[in-house]
């Protein structure tokens, strides 16, 4: 196995990494009801803290961001403390964490909250709630400049409290079809002032809430997820390219700890960005690139050694495989994931 997945990395002054594999955000569904990380959780993140950098599953900022059963949320104090409990166990195996802060947009539902579904336009998505497909997806309503604002403040609230819930820093979850990846993407965006229309408006959002939660927490703490190419639940355009140019070109000055791909193969192709998302990303974004999307361990070291990108995210080999690490490093054989692992928390 090449040495480079197992090099230490200074990604700024503020956070070392003890190697290159991160563990990529991987939403489980087995918080309690209330939303709240359990006892198992701890076990689960605690056995995989060799990872240089733990992602948290997604985690909801507010409640009207919810659109799974069971997904933590990081808003009440009972929240807080569920997730210190985490971060002491990750820590004592001396690992570090993020936490990906997380707000789905037009694909929450109100059985999960009382209020509206909120979205940049009342644009809706065809389908049903993963785990509960009962229930369908509404139409949203198109959130004014005021929620905009306390919306954006909120974001910066839940990095405040991953903080204190002992996280090493977040990740801003921009990608994958969710409520900031909506507001750049012109088949969600069809809004007419100044968060729509064009790339500068579009790219708004994003960067009023990457920089609103630096301004709280510090940059060096904060790592951005996007995905400019669209792939799930979320239709492409050939006008999304601009609008990531201007976002991914401002990032630059922003000295985040990193930014991170949203794809789920990054074999895909995506004509408007003239190929993969990690290639595109990697011809503007001149900090610190996180890939994912099927890697293994030797494809990874190989695209890392290729300079395709600087650290590597592995997902569901690491939910089949709490020593991930430890097996790649002494070239033993990684056990194949199946969707069975997912019904309970190993």
């Amino acid at each position: 196995m090449p040495q480079v997945l197992f090099e230490n990395v200074k990604l700024n002054n503020t956070i070392s990494l003890n190697n290159r594999i991160l563990m990529a955000p991987l939403t489980r569904c087995m918080a309690d009801d209330d939303l709240v990380p359990t006892d198992d959780m701890v076990k689960y993140y605690a056995k995989r803290a060799k990872a240089g950098l733990i992602i948290s599953e997604a985690t909801i900022i507010r409640p009207d961001g919810q659109g799974y059963p069971n997904t933590p949320g990081l808003f009440t104090h009972a929240q807080i403390a569920g997730w210190k409990k985490v971060t002491d166990a990750v820590h004592a195996e001396g690992g570090k964490m993020f936490a990906q802060l997380w707000h789905v947009g037009r694909v929450a539902h109100p059985y999960f909250f009382d209020g509206e579904v909120l979205a940049p336009s009342a644009i809706g998505v065809e389908g049903t709630v993963p785990r509960m497909r009962e229930l369908t997806y509404q139409t949203p309503k198109a959130v004014t400049q005021e929620e905009i604002t306390q919306l954006v403040a909120d974001y910066a609230q839940a990095a405040v409290n991953a903080i204190e819930a002992g996280f090493d820093g977040v990740e801003i979850h921009g990608a994958n079809g969710y409520l900031i990846d909506q507001f750049l993407h012109y088949a969600a965006n069809q809004r007419t002032d100044e968060y729509g229309q064009t790339p500068e408006n579009m790219s708004r959002f994003a960067l009023e809430v990457t920089d609103a939660v630096a301004d709280r927490i510090g940059a060096d703490r904060v790592g951005l997820r996007v995905s400019p190419g669209a792939y799930f639940n979320m239709d492409g355009d050939q006008r999304d390219r601009a609008v990531f140019d201007v976002l991914i070109s401002a990032l630059n000055s922003r000295n985040l700890a990193y930014l991170h791909v949203g794809i789920f193969d990054d074999a895909m192709e995506f004509e408007y960005l003239g190929g993969s998302a990690s290639a595109y990303l990697r011809s503007i974004y001149k900090g610190t690139l996180v890939g994912v999307g099927s890697y293994t361990a030797e494809s990874g070291a190989e695209a890392i050694q290729n300079q395709k990108f600087d650290l590597l995210a592995i997902g569901r080999p690491f939910i089949a495989n709490p020593d991930y690490v430890e097996k790649v490093k002494a070239g033993q054989a990684v056990k194949e994931y199946d969707e069975s692992m997912l019904a309970t928390l190993d």
